[in-house]
């Protein structure tokens, strides 16, 4: 059986080396996909916005100090390991206190604590509120288990988001759990106050390619504000647990020239004109009130899975 044993290990030898020579190109590959997230993924989500550009140096930058910690860490436990293993020091030293390198543990990490503080605090304070004038609002009001949109500054055009059910996702070839009937439409390039509200539990309206996370909670109006720099479809979840269908609130971003932006405000007017007082959108094709009863089912089902 020795040679058996020898041919497995050759096969599985061969396996490994193929998959170790594909991994690069994976993972590059994965690197320049959508907004979304994928299998083997390495790193995050493309930036897509200022603020995100921002979190990702500033990320990058702490990723370097702590890389630079960890390895002194551990030259630092190697050398100890060697210099004072017990065969050569067979006496132990009695040294107890050494006051240069209590104030230099002591210092150090307080320098580094406050340079870390300094680049991101003004980082903090750069997402909190627009700089200078907004180009328009978005308000955000998170229920159980969907999301509802209304930008004032188009005629109060408002509308509710759920998502598409798995099993209709599959037929219409759209993306499951990430997919809705009704995607949130914003113009690249403007600067966009956004409004974060809630009506039951707390929610997260939760971007990653925008760095973007604020809650939705009752009672309270959170703002923050983002600018997207280019076009493209975007997903986030809410990352809060709001109950038992916390998994199936998904937000889809459509990000498109402000031309187009105009044309989706003409038609969206149409589209949700029935709505009363703006307050519903159709949810595929059916009445509001109907399609809210069918997708609560839908999403107990999946629940219930």
């Amino acid at each position: 059986m020795g040679w058996v044993s020898r041919f497995r290990t050759a096969r599985w030898a061969q396996k490994l080396v193929a998959a170790a020579a594909a991994l690069p190109a994976l993972l590059f590959a994965r690197l320049a996909l959508a907004e979304e997230a994928h299998d083997w993924q390495l790193g995050m989500q493309p930036a897509a916005t200022p603020i995100r550009h921002w979190i990702d140096q500033l990320h990058d930058g702490l990723l370097v100090i702590i890389t630079l910690i960890t390895l002194f860490v551990l030259g630092l436990l190697l050398y100890v390991m060697v210099r004072f293993r017990e065969s050569r020091n067979p006496v132990a030293s009695m040294t107890t206190h050494h006051t240069l390198i209590e104030v230099l543990w002591t210092v150090i990490p307080v320098v580094i604590l406050v340079g870390v503080a300094i680049f991101s605090f003004p980082l903090l304070y750069y997402e909190d509120r627009v700089p200078g004038q907004a180009d328009m609002t978005l308000k955000v009001t998170g229920h159980q288990w969907y999301w509802t949109y209304e930008y004032p500054d188009q005629g109060g055009l408002t509308f509710d988001s759920y998502m598409i059910p798995e099993e209709d996702a599959a037929k219409l070839g759209k993306k499951r759990l990430l997919d809705v009937d009704n995607p949130v439409v914003l113009p690249v390039g403007a600067k966009i106050r956004v409004l974060v509200a809630g009506s039951d539990v707390i929610h997260s309206w939760f971007m990653p390619s925008f760095g973007f996370q604020e809650y939705s909670m009752v009672g309270r109006i959170n703002e923050s504000w983002i600018q997207i720099d280019r076009e493209g479809t975007f997903y986030g979840q809410c990352n809060q647990i709001c109950g038992v269908n916390h998994p199936f609130m998904p937000i889809e971003v459509h990000a498109v020239s402000k031309e187009a932006f105009a044309k989706w405000v003409v038609e969206a007017k149409k589209k949700f004109a029935n709505n009363d007082n703006g307050s519903g959108a159709t949810v595929a094709g059916n009445d509001k009130t109907e399609g809210r009863a069918e997708g609560a089912v839908r999403l107990a089902a999946a629940a219930a899975q």
